[in-house]
């Protein structure tokens, strides 16, 4: 190792949060090798040696930044300088109000960033555990951490491992789906970026085939558990879709298969009692995935019940779904306000191990965490991003502010999507008269929302630009 590396920030995991990192310390001037161990030590998920790898759903869901909580951490990120947000914006296929990616160009992009980077060293092999000579580490192995590194974790922890269930949606060829059933069109043909009002294919269920399709889900044969994962929970924002049948016959109609702002084509003057909506997957638009289908049935058993869905009877499956164990932190307990372990501050952790769940929030972890390990390495004082922030919200959820007190059950902390009840309250009435054609219920929540985003990136600048704002002093 030369001496540059010797005095380099350490990142473990290349997944979103670890490529977010090491961009973020790369572009502040410091040196920084990334730690992957795919491809010599695989996962039960990746099917690639590649940076930033999107194992689920390919969507970045709403980039709506004007009302909507995600959306407007895309827009912080990309003011922020994120290369994740960069490879999306470049690498995005239509998906409505949604910004959607072509995974494998999205992979690319990240990878020949890093690769391309002066300051960045790749190195390809497991950390088992962090040396003791590393003493600016960041650990961003997400919730597929390898077990010896878990095991590690948790001893230094003095606490059992946290974990949930996660599943994965199926993918099927384009050209397989019959069109003369099925149709393309944007929910309320909205049209989000690079999206025309008709990004989707949505295939419509009658009542009778929805109940019949709702009792072969909770019918149909499953991936059974080791007797050590029995008891693991699922993370409610992304359910298996078996799980949500089980839950009620009208659940899935009110979730994932509804039929609202939708119009068929096919049956004019009919609306579908159920819909099933599929996404484009790729730039080429030759795959699409369905739209809320994380599975944990078995494989044969997901063909036939999901060719049962009219304009899939000849469905092609690029993949099936599957399911995979996810790892994460009591983070409020361990992990201090700039992320730091608590048991030894020389590393910090980012990304979904730290308990923020999706593509984005576990990218915006791992960018706070690149800059929060630079300002240390300068020494420079640390100040976390505002609360009003959705960078700023997510922090606090992750490292305490859900909960007044913590405790150390695994049930006082669960990942978390960004949300705006994570936000701190407005201290002034929105103006409800921009949306008031919409009817007072519908304008005061956009009104709402419109507030706390133009707050949140008024503050934003602010901690850009080094200022303080009045808000993070209250």
């Amino acid at each position: 190792m030369t001496s540059t590396q010797i005095q380099a920030v350490h990142v473990v995991g290349g997944g979103l949060a670890g490529s977010e990192a090491a961009w973020q310390l790369a572009k502040s001037g410091l040196a920084v090798v990334l730690h992957e161990m795919r491809p010599l030590q695989s996962t039960p998920v990746h099917k690639t040696d590649g940076y930033a790898e999107l194992v689920c759903s390919n969507s970045f869901r709403s980039d709506d930044h004007e009302h909507n909580a995600v959306g407007l951490l895309h827009e912080e990120m990309r003011r922020l300088g994120s290369l994740i947000m960069r490879a999306a914006d470049a690498n995005q296929v239509p998906a409505g109000g949604a910004l959607a990616v072509d995974r494998d160009g999205f992979s690319a992009a990240v990878s020949s960033a890093l690769s391309t980077h002066p300051l960045i060293t790749l190195e390809r092999g497991e950390i088992v555990t962090p040396p003791d000579d590393w003493n600016n580490v960041i650990i961003a192995t997400g919730p597929l951490t390898s077990p010896a590194l878990a095991t590690a974790i948790a001893t230094r922890t003095g606490e059992q491992q946290l974990a949930f269930f996660d599943a994965i949606a199926p993918i099927v060829h384009r050209d397989s789906i019959d069109l003369t059933q099925a149709w393309f069109q944007s929910r309320y043909d909205k049209a989000g970026p690079g999206g025309s009002g008709a990004d989707y294919i949505n295939c419509p269920l009658s009542r009778e085939q929805y109940e019949l399709f709702v009792r072969e889900l909770i019918a149909g044969d499953k991936t059974s558990f080791h007797e050590w994962e029995a008891s693991t929970p699922y993370f409610d924002g992304c359910l298996p879709i078996e799980v949500m049948a089980e839950r009620g016959l009208e659940t899935l109609r009110h979730g994932p298969m509804k039929p609202f702002g939708l119009t068929n084509p096919h049956q004019p003057g009919t609306k579908p009692y159920a819909v099933v909506q599929l996404r484009q997957d790729n730039k080429l638009g030759t795959l699409f995935n369905m739209v809320g289908f994380q599975t944990k049935l078995k494989h044969g058993e997901q063909v036939r019940i999901f060719r049962s869905i009219p304009g899939l009877q000849g469905a092609e499956f690029a993949r099936l779904g599957g399911l995979h164990r996810n790892t994460f932190l009591n983070s409020p307990k361990l992990l201090d306000g700039t992320l730091r372990f608590k048991a030894n501050l020389q590393w910090r952790f980012a990304g979904q191990i730290t308990g923020c769940e999706g593509y984005v929030e576990s990218a915006a972890v791992g960018l706070l965490a690149g800059r929060f390990a630079a300002a240390e390495r300068y020494g420079e004082r640390i100040v976390p991003p505002p609360a009003t922030t959705a960078h700023g919200a997510l922090l606090t959820h992750i490292t305490g502010g859900h909960i007044e007190t913590i405790d150390s059950s695994p049930s006082s902390f669960q990942p978390m999507n960004v949300n705006f009840g994570l936000f701190p309250p407005l201290h002034e009435k929105p103006d409800f008269d921009r949306h008031s054609k919409l009817g007072r219920s519908t304008a005061k929540a956009l009104a709402r929302k419109n507030a706390l985003t133009r707050r949140a990136l008024t503050h934003l600048e602010s901690w850009i630009a080094g200022e303080l704002p009045a808000a993070a002093a209250e």
